[in-house]
């Protein structure tokens, strides 16, 4: 009897590892958002396939000193975005749902999260 009880343990303990889905190490698919270029103009920028779990400061917009910030977010990535109002991830912050999510040019954006 205990013999049948450690097999049936064993099984279950195998086929959970093997449902169990591996870390993905990117959110597949992109994030656009909108910034002001040196020229006045809107720029469009995107980030292809970002790394998850790692904050990413967007380059246009780093310095709060000397830039605007970026508004206009669209996540068109498989994980949630979350969007900070200054860099490094600091500040307000605004999740953004997978594959739709989207702000309004009244989102301001200087860093990102994916998850």
């Amino acid at each position: 009897m205990r013999l049948r009880t450690a097999a049936v343990a064993a099984f279950g303990a195998l086929a959970l590892v093997l449902t169990v889905p591996a870390s993905a190490s990117a959110a597949d698919g992109s994030f656009q958002y909108t910034y002001t270029g040196l020229d006045g103009a809107p720029q469009i920028a995107v980030l292809e396939d970002p790394e998850s779990g790692e904050c990413v400061t967007l380059p246009e917009v780093a310095g709060p000193a000397a830039t605007s910030p970026a508004h206009s977010p669209r996540n068109r990535t498989d994980a949630r975005a979350v969007v900070f109002t200054e860099p490094d991830c600091t500040g307000d912050s605004f999740t953004l749902r997978p594959r739709t999510g989207y702000g309004s040019e009244r989102l301001k954006v200087r860093s990102v999260l994916f998850y």
